[in-house]
């Protein structure tokens, strides 16, 4: 089981330029295409699916946990969950760290996704696969559940792994 996130939907895997060598780096573009890579990890594990093993990626939603504490307070104001006195409260979308948490053990323990293999959770279910940004929240991309993508960054993990 994988945690990603809903920030994989704007930034699929860039593998041109993986590390932003050519291009200006952006920490929210970076942690999407982060999130991509771990959903197409999981994809590309369906090499195994034979042998028994599975991996699937969920979301566990918006959650306020001690993560944030890394976040600068300029972002967390952006977000909308700190005001002007530094007081952070949860947007009325974001789900306590338990139930955020449930969306983990579905896919890892539910008899219900038994053998299943490379899918991506959210809100306890199944997501449904997003090809443009809809004005609908939520959803899996369809750039993240591409087979060849998935391909190909197991790949470049390998050979990365053959030339450290």
């Amino acid at each position: 089981m994988v945690v990603s996130s809903g920030a994989h939907l704007g930034a699929p895997f860039d593998f041109e330029d993986p590390h932003f060598a050519r291009r200006p780096y952006d920490p929210w573009a970076a942690y999407g295409q982060s999130k991509s890579a771990d959903i197409l990890f999981t994809v590309g594990a369906r090499r195994w699916a034979a042998d028994g093993i599975t991996a699937n990626a969920l979301n566990p939603g918006y959650i306020l946990t001690r993560l944030q504490r890394h976040v600068d307070d300029e972002t967390m104001r952006a977000f909308g969950v700190m005001d002007d006195q530094g007081n952070v409260s949860p947007l009325p979308y974001y789900k306590p760290p338990e139930q955020g948490a449930a969306t983990s053990v579905l896919p890892a323990a539910s008899p219900l996704v038994e053998g299943v293999t490379g899918r991506y959770f959210e809100d306890n279910q199944e997501a449904r696969t997003v090809r443009d940004r809809e004005d609908q929240p939520g959803g899996v991309a369809a750039h993240a559940l591409a087979p060849e993508a998935a391909d190909r960054l197991w790949e470049y993990g390998t050979d990365a792994l053959h030339t450290a």
